[in-house]
């Protein structure tokens, strides 16, 4: 009997037994459509994923980073969302109360330019794109709890975004200062760093400037500790993304110095203070830098004959990436103040520059260069032909003249020219000199962090309104909270300054006691802020409360959480920070909100990651089209390792679909006139040696899903069908009937988490008593079925294969030494010459070494 394919192609059956006229003879791509779409229909009507927040179960919540709805899914989207599926459906069979919701994070600069662009509403243009991909979402068979929907620019979730700023404000957590930002000075806007195009607006084309303006910022440094330090606990997280986190947040013990300035006449006229981690260098400063954005080098250079001169290099570096400032290999630059910094440990006058790699976020954004032992100052100073001085030289070195440095030394040694300190292995040295300088006044011991406040105000329109109102006095007041949500107008006008300022519905706020009149807050919030706890509120969309405590405690934390390693510092940040918050005020009581994270890899085809723009994207939906979303699932998680890179292969997914082809076959085998039960007393050799597969396959699948090595789980399945293959055509037994019935129930529910339309439709086909697979329990195996009664043992002489016995598994070594000595077939090989050794490697081999 032939079937056909996906192109036509044929595919044979192998009839071994009765066959079961309530089954389906194809598998066809029509057949593949049409299963789909009723499983789909058949789980969405029967709320079949729902969670229940009143069970009795042990808890498993899965969870994929909230998407941005771009409008399409593509492969990265495919492979994390099969992956988050696979794991749901795996614990739901294990018996789990599971928790897999889908969101959208709505709100973003995307679909703001987009309306600018064609002149359209971004609610519209997001909700467009919002059902598009829920559409495709649902065709990938995703078993999503689509009751918990919720996404960001709905009311009902941007108002607890509000309701959080408002406690953290109460707490003295908010506060508002001046920060540089992008300025366009045609559109008289704030522009994102990624809509800075060459130095240019990505809209006007103007020149962008640096401007400072007041603007919002959360006190995440409040938490610091704690984030850093809680770390340590995340053991299931990879520890690339905690190394990554650790780094961001930069602790550093060091030393605030602080030196007088002074003019070209040795008057003093400022004091400036730097941050370093070496304290044992200090005495081999031979000069200052400023990063450009201090605000003391346009001080410093007012009214300076090279004023235009410097204020100009100062603007092409606050232009610069951090990639260009900080790039390996790039030449640094800088430029003189005409100002002097005086070394308070030896009274010398050294020179204050502004340069391109020091950045104002690290200390106090000024920092001692000592060109002996640092390379970046090395280089610096040669290029400006500054002068370099030893002050530590390797210890088994007399001496270590400054001439000789072809690059900074930055070894360990001892100090030389460092006064009273000369001898001092350098790192003795460090804690020693930042005593001696804090018992002298000119320094004090301190801990500095990269990790700065956390900047939120965006002058754009699509994201969460800012709930503050400004009073009488000029001072930022809380919206009430019985007055939220703020709601986003609509009579808005894109095009010049922040659309909120455009809008006279919503530029001021009335108080509903007084009926006075105030100026409203028109910055928007960072969308950051709304995807760094929507993982609560999935718990419980409870609308008169940002969620139920005892619910969200139930579900939290998140026991697996999946997306990229994009995301490794910001939201993993900004989601720590705020659950250790929410639970600074009682709202919760873990400490952290993920406890297992994925980070998958890439999708590339010929080893490069797909994108629009090199012409190199596999749409999901042609896949789908083709060979059927089971057969896409079946690819991407047999392809490679979650965590590893994914390589697209044409061929490889059509070996997916004939793989399922052939399950779909031998399915049809199953014959209800045989009962699975089996007594293992009875069966023959053969029928226990594939009762032992069937037990070892069911064994090694579980172990496979649980660590997610859904490669070689799937591997397995196919290693077991290529057993059954051999198994159907060897002789009749008595239950064999009985044998094929429960491998073809097995199959079906091993593969099911990984396949599940046409494992659904091959459940029901073969007359399981539950309505959907996902109600039944994952297979279990008897301990009894794993164990051998014979095994076959490879025997060498010399290391040649001579011979294979087969004997009981559990043999001694002794007994089979016996068996192979007294075999005439091996002593051809032996030639009575003396044994020297007799290696057996249990279970397996035995070599005669003679």
């Amino acid at each position: 009997m032939k079937q056909q394919g996906p192109d036509n192609r044929p595919f044979l059956f192998s009839v071994y037994f009765k066959e079961n006229k309530n089954m389906s003879k194809s598998y066809t791509i029509e057949e593949i459509k049409s299963i789909e779409i009723k499983w789909q229909n058949f789980w969405a009507e029967k709320k079949i994923f729902a969670a229940d927040n009143n069970s009795t179960k042990k808890k498993y919540y899965v969870l994929e980073m909230y998407p941005y709805p771009s409008g399409k899914l593509h492969m990265g989207h495919v492979r994390n969302y099969t992956i988050g599926d696979v794991i749901a459906r795996f614990r739901r069979m294990q018996g789990y109360n599971v928790l897999y919701p889908m969101g959208f994070d709505s709100f973003g600069l995307p679909a703001e330019n987009a309306a600018i662009k064609n002149n359209s509403s971004p609610r519209d243009w997001t909700n467009k794109r919002m059902d598009d991909m829920v559409a495709q979402m649902k065709q990938m068979g995703l078993s999503y709890d689509w009751s918990r929907f919720l996404f960001s620019h709905d009311p009902d979730y941007y108002k607890w975004n509000q309701w959080i700023f408002i406690q953290m404000f109460k707490k003295g957590l908010v506060y508002k200062k001046k920060s540089l930002v992008n300025w366009d000075p045609v559109d008289q806007t704030v522009l994102a760093n990624e809509q800075v195009i060459d130095g240019k607006g990505w809209r006007s084309g103007a020149e962008v400037e640096k401007k400072e303006i007041e603007q919002w910022f959360i006190k995440i440094t409040a938490f610091v500790e704690d984030l850093l330090n809680d770390l340590d606990g995340l053991d299931d997280w990879p520890e690339q993304v905690k190394t990554m986190q650790r780094n961001w947040i930069g602790k550093s013990e060091g030393t605030i110095i602080r030196f007088d300035v002074v003019d070209e006449n040795g008057n003093k006229i400022d004091e400036l203070e730097t941050f370093t981690t070496r304290a044992d260098t200090v005495f081999g400063i031979e000069y200052v830098v400023l990063a450009a954005e201090h605000p003391k080098c346009k001080k410093w250079i007012h009214g300076k004959a090279f004023e235009t001169e410097v204020a100009d290099f100062i603007k092409s570096v606050e232009k610069q990436s951090l990639v260009e400032r900080l790039g390996e290999g790039k030449d640094k630059n800088g430029k003189f103040l005409g100002v002097y910094a005086v070394n308070p440990v030896n009274g010398r006058k050294v020179p204050i520059w502004v340069a391109d790699y020091v950045l104002m976020d690290y200390g106090t954004g000024a920092v001692m260069a000592v060109p002996a032992h640092d390379q970046r100052d090395f280089l610096f100073a040669k290029k400006y032909q500054l002068p370099v001085s030893v002050v530590i030289k390797s210890a088994d070195k007399a001496s270590l003249l400054a001439d000789e440095l072809k690059e900074a030394f930055v070894e360990e040694g001892v100090l030389v020219n460092s006064a009273q300190f000369d001898g001092t292995n350098s790192a003795k040295a460090i804690a020693a000199i930042a005593q001696w300088m804090e018992e002298k006044g000119f320094g004090c011991r301190t801990t500095t962090y990269r990790l700065k406040d956390w900047l939120i105000s965006r002058q754009r329109y699509w994201g969460t309104p800012i709930p503050i109102y400004y009073d009488e006095n000029n001072d930022p007041q809380p919206i009430a909270e019985d007055q939220l949500p703020v709601i986003l107008p609509d009579d808005i006008e894109f095009g010049r300054g922040n659309p909120l300022e455009t809008s006279e519905s919503f530029k001021f706020y009335t108080d509903p006691n007084t009926g006075k009149k105030y100026r409203r807050e028109t910055d928007t919030m960072d969308t950051f802020f709304d995807s760094s706890w929507y993982y609560m509120r999935y718990t419980d969309l409870n609308t008169k409360q940002i969620f139920d405590k005892d619910v969200c405690n139930y579900w939290m934390p998140v026991d697996q959480y999946i997306g990229g390693i994009e995301h490794a510092i910001l939201h993993l940040l900004y989601s720590r920070f705020f659950t250790k918050f929410l639970k600074s005020i009682g709202m919760i009581n873990y400490s952290e909100p993920f406890k297992r994270l994925l980070t998958q890899g890439m999708v590339l085809l010929d080893g490069e990651v797909m994108s629009k723009s090199k012409g190199n994207v596999v749409d999901p939906d042609e896949m789908i089209q083709k060979y059927g979303t089971d057969a896409l699932r079946l690819f991407i998680l047999f392809a490679a390792p979650p965590k590893d890179q994914l390589e697209w292969n044409d061929k490889a997914i059509e070996g997916s679909w004939r793989f399922l082809n052939r399950i779909w076959n031998f399915t049809e085998q199953y014959n209800p006139d045989f009962k699975e039960d089996v007594d293992l007393a009875s069966l023959s050799a053969a029928d226990k040696d594939m009762e032992r597969e069937r037990a070892a396959t069911i064994k090694k699948v579980t172990e496979d899903l649980i660590s997610y090595k859904f490669n070689t789980a799937i591997s397995s399945l196919m290693i077991l069908m290529n057993n059954v293959d051999k198994y159907l055509a060897g002789e009749q037994t008595p239950v064999k009937g009985s044998v094929i019935n429960r491998l073809i129930r097995t199959v079906i529910q091993l593969l099911s988490p990984m396949t599940p339309h046409v494992c659904e439709e091959l459940w029901q086909n073969i007359g399981s008593p539950q309505e959907s697979i996902v109600h039944a329990l994952w297979p279990e195996f008897d301990e009894a079925a794993l164990k051998q009664d014979t095994v076959q043992i490879v025997v060498q002489v010399n290391g040649k294969l001579r011979g294979k016995f087969d004997v009981p598994a559990e043999i001694s070594e002794d007994d089979l030494k016996e068996i192979v000595l007294a075999d005439d077939s091996i002593q051809k090989f032996i030639q009575n010459k003396p044994i020297r050794k007799f290696i057996y490697i249990k279970g397996k081999l035995a070599n005669v070494v003679v």
